[in-house]
């Protein structure tokens, strides 16, 4: 699949992976429709792409609040009809024992780390569909191939996106529309200091295991080509995806280590 010249939306672009992915799809001289919540973090980014490409449009909107996100969504499929690809990135994780986790925190991560995805996702799906042609991609997590401490809302979300896209995936493979979803591991973001603890405030600090992950740009290049070779999947780390074949492979083992691995 080439990308050049095609008009790409990337969420969650003003920091991390979705920077990445926005910097290297520019080089590559894709259009671009870049959003986040944070206009300030944003329009650098957006400034740096267009030394690269022909279109950068901002869009700053936060993907919390589900009557905005529909807004935004049908805004975007009415002024471009011609969107290619759609990158659901942005996202928010969380610190917090679910025990201590109030009901309406774990909804709102619910709407920024999967509903928000299904809101943008259904409102580019005719133009795509009228075109025959487009992929979308999903950011997932290895926490959305299993759940460990600290992460209940967090996981259930990534869980559910998989649940969510691969049936897309299958409902769209005759109308010539890829669905890729990606599970990074620790990748060497800022991710752990806006995460959420349980009164909603952030986290505030690096996770030594983020700090010390693959780099955000190595990140973008694999989930790109995932998404280039219309791959249904990809997980994207280091030693940290283990557990994800353990689990599958030796499921009892998985259950006992588990409780042992370190949240941070």
């Amino acid at each position: 699949m080439n990308l050049k010249d095609k008009l790409i939306w990337v969420t969650g672009a003003s920091s991390g992976i979705g920077r990445a992915i926005a910097l290297q799809l520019a080089h590559e001289g894709a259009r671009l429709i870049l959003s986040s919540h944070n206009a300030e973090e944003l329009r650098p980014v957006a400034e740096e792409c267009r030394q690269h490409t022909s279109l950068c449009e901002e869009v700053v909107f936060d993907l919390s609040e589900t009557a905005t996100v529909e807004r935004m969504g049908a805004s975007i499929a009415q002024q471009h009809p011609d969107l290619f690809g759609l990158i659901n990135n942005g996202g928010i994780s969380q610190r917090a024992l679910a025990v201590d986790t109030p009901l309406a925190l774990t909804r709102r991560i619910m709407e920024i780390d999967f509903f928000s995805y299904v809101v943008l996702t259904k409102a580019v799906l005719p133009n795509m569909l009228a075109q025959g042609e487009g992929f979308i991609a999903a950011t997932s997590s290895i926490s959305g191939k299993f759940g460990f401490p600290l992460r209940s809302a967090y996981a259930a979300a990534k869980h559910a996106i998989q649940g969510y896209f691969e049936t897309l995936r299958a409902e769209l493979l005759p109308h010539g529309i890829s669905v890729t979803v990606l599970y990074p591991g620790r990748i060497r973001t800022n991710i752990s200091l806006h995460a959420v603890d349980s009164q909603g405030r952030e986290h505030g600090q690096m996770d030594p295991g983020q700090l010390n992950g693959l780099p955000a740009d190595k990140c973008a290049q694999r989930y790109l080509n995932a998404i280039k070779r219309r791959k249904p999947e990809q997980l994207i780390g280091r030693i940290e995806l283990l557990p994800v074949h353990i689990k599958r492979f030796f499921p009892r083992l998985f259950f006992r280590m588990v409780t042992k691995i370190n949240p941070t």
